[in-house]
Parts: C-alpha cells; sequence; structure tokens
C-alpha cells in the first residue's frame, strides 16, 4: 500500500471508522485535500477497503480528483 505510506510519509491521514450514519468508511487527506472518502462494501475485509483507499489515493495523484463515494458527485 505504497500511496497510503507517502501519504503519511508526507504528513497527510488516513481514518477508518463511522462517519455519521455510516458504519464503517475510510478517508485520506493531506493538509488541504481531501483525496478519498470511501464506504464499506457489504461483506469487504478491512484488507480491501485499505488496498482501494491505496488506488484511490494514486488517482488523486495521477489526477487531482478526489473519490468521494460519502457526499456523492458535486453539482
Amino acid at each position: 500500500m505504497k500511496n497510503i505510506e507517502t501519504l503519511i510519509d508526507d504528513g497527510g491521514e488516513i481514518t477508518v471508522g463511522a462517519i455519521g450514519s455510516i458504519q464503517c468508511a475510510a478517508t485520506a487527506a493531506d493538509g488541504s485535500n481531501a483525496l478519498a472518502m470511501l464506504v464499506r462494501r457489504e461483506g469487504e475485509t478491512l484488507n480491501a477497503l485499505l488496498k482501494r483507499l491505496d488506488k484511490a489515493i494514486a488517482k488523486f495523484y495521477e489526477d487531482g480528483e478526489p473519490t468521494d463515494e460519502i457526499n456523492g458527485p458535486a453539482g
């Protein structure tokens, strides 16, 4: 999970746990950006959720677009 490691090494953070009415979510943020906010899927292991988070962070690093499964698409 090299992208999670890079984010943390650069002062960013990840969070895993409940957010409001969502029983389990994983988020990633740096000092000024939310990179990813993922909702744990039915039957998804924690390891699988973290792998998806790592891929979502990679996507942000590639194109600057965050992944947001909590708030949905903007606009």
